[in-house]
């Protein structure tokens, strides 16, 4: 039993930063997330003027895309501002798979607490700093935690309570 309670625990952490990661380094790179992990400013003194827009002066199409993160749009720091018009740029050339995917993950992130998105950030460095072999170990073993029957994760979540889950990211 602690067996598959550490198991769980570690595909959590898999799970959780491959959403991160899917999420934004699609379009931003992680070089620049990871900055932002540990409290750096990423940006430059000559970054992109753009960053620095109110969401009331974004496009219609940039609002639209960008929908989930419109109530705190302007409290974002200058970076991610500019990593989510990133996204919102790239959205148009997407396919109606990724799009759909890049909105569900806008809409969790959205709805995470600061807290959980640091979290999250931080298990997105470490997955990141990983060799090559551990992270193949971990998407495989992510892989079976996917196959397994449903009633058996949801009681592999029961028993790790503690840990963040989102069914909607299944």
């Amino acid at each position: 039993m602690v067996l598959m309670k550490k198991l769980l625990l570690v595909l959590t952490l898999f799970f959780s930063i491959q959403i991160q990661a899917q999420t934004f380094v699609d379009s931003a790179g992680s070089v620049l997330l990871a900055k932002g992990d540990i409290g750096e400013n990423s940006s430059s003194p000559n970054q992109d003027a753009s960053a620095q827009v109110p969401w009331a002066q974004l496009t219609d199409q940039q609002r639209q895309v960008l929908a989930p993160l419109g109530s705190e749009w302007d409290t974002l720091r200058p970076w991610q501002r500019e990593k989510m018009l990133d996204i919102a740029e790239d959205y148009p050339k997407m396919n109606a798979k990724k799009q759909t995917r890049v909105q569900k993950r806008l809409n969790s992130w959205s709805r995470m607490t600061p807290y959980e998105r640091e979290n999250a950030r931080k298990r997105f460095q470490q997955f990141h700093s990983l060799s090559p072999e551990k992270k193949d170990a971990l998407r495989k073993k992510w892989a079976e935690h996917q196959n397994l029957p449903e009633a058996k994760r949801e009681k592999l979540r029961k028993e790790s309570a503690e840990i963040y889950y989102d069914p909607e990211l299944d």
